[in-house]
């Protein structure tokens, strides 16, 4: 079901704005979170006018339970940049423990050793394990373990949230 009280389209609007106080300051390379987080990226690549195509990052062979989830069928890495040296920013949709972000950091460093990682988030959720904190972050929200949120684009391209119940 989707969240009602989350607008994907206004908080990317949010995210946008951050993004672009963090680029004014630096130049960066996006690189986005499989799949919520490279959809963003690709979308704040155009909308900010960079050029180039912002990279697509996997956290598939970095996780600590490959083992349980196995290898996701979802996008592999494409970084079309130098890593190393660059300014890299991440791009999720969703921060939660920080797992994903600590197997995402591990992928980016076998590419190279950038001069600097920053995070930007449309939502965080709280409950981390690892610490790790966005830069950037559009909302932050409160939900139960039990709950999970995660990010849904349409055929035109429009963002929305879907609230799901997991099953233990």
């Amino acid at each position: 079901m989707s969240h009602p009280t989350l607008d994907a389209e206004a908080l990317y609007l949010e995210l946008l704005k951050g993004v672009k106080s963090l680029i004014d300051a630096q130049p960066l390379q996006l690189a986005g979170i499989t799949s919520g987080g490279a959809w963003l990226a690709e979308r704040l690549q155009r909308d900010l006018g960079l050029p180039g195509a912002a990279g697509v990052i996997s956290s598939s062979m970095h996780r600590d339970d490959f083992a349980q989830r196995g290898l996701a069928i979802s996008a592999q890495t494409v970084l079309p940049f130098d890593v190393n040296g660059a300014h890299v920013l991440l791009v999720d949709d969703v921060l939660y423990t920080g797992r994903t972000l600590r197997a995402v950091i591990n992928e980016l460093f076998d590419y190279g050793r950038p001069a600097s990682v920053k995070l930007a988030v449309l939502v965080d959720r709280g409950g981390r394990e690892l610490p790790i904190q966005a830069d950037v972050c559009a909302a932050t929200v409160a939900l139960p373990a039990g709950q999970s949120l995660e990010l849904a684009r349409d055929d035109s391209g429009r963002l929305a949230f879907v609230l799901e119940n997991k099953d233990f």
